[in-house]
């Protein structure tokens, strides 16, 4: 991870996570797993809704969540809801320069496909 990381700061750019999570949740993610990097927190999903990927969690998935002991808090309007993953290369004058988003949160950009995107730029 280390690696990936100099090589995408080598191509002049920059990462950085952006978490559902409360502020103090994602500082302590960044503190147990020493990240490098930042991670913000997008309380009540509002860049998620503007990127338009936000889904509500139908009540048997939250049923399922909470046997497992997960309890996920509501937003401002009462929903439950979650972001999908997803992962954006944006550009110094904040045009979107290739996006990636898939439903099936096991399903990520490799960061190899995020270095040769950054070289082509």
């Amino acid at each position: 991870m280390q690696r990936r990381l100099h090589d995408i700061s080598a191509l002049g750019a920059s990462l950085a996570a952006i978490s559902s999570e409360t502020p103090d949740n994602s500082l302590s993610v960044v503190e147990k797993n020493e990240l490098s990097f930042e991670v913000l927190s997008d309380v009540d999903n509002k860049v998620a809704r503007e990127f338009g990927i936000v889904f509500q969690l139908p009540m048997d998935l939250l049923q399922f969540y909470s046997s497992y002991g997960v309890e996920l808090a509501k937003n401002r309007d009462g929903f439950f809801e979650l972001p999908v993953p997803a992962t954006y290369i944006i550009g110094k004058d904040g045009k979107i320069l290739k996006a990636y988003v898939d439903l099936d949160y096991t399903k990520r950009l490799d960061p190899e496909d995020i270095i040769e995107a950054l070289k082509s730029i």
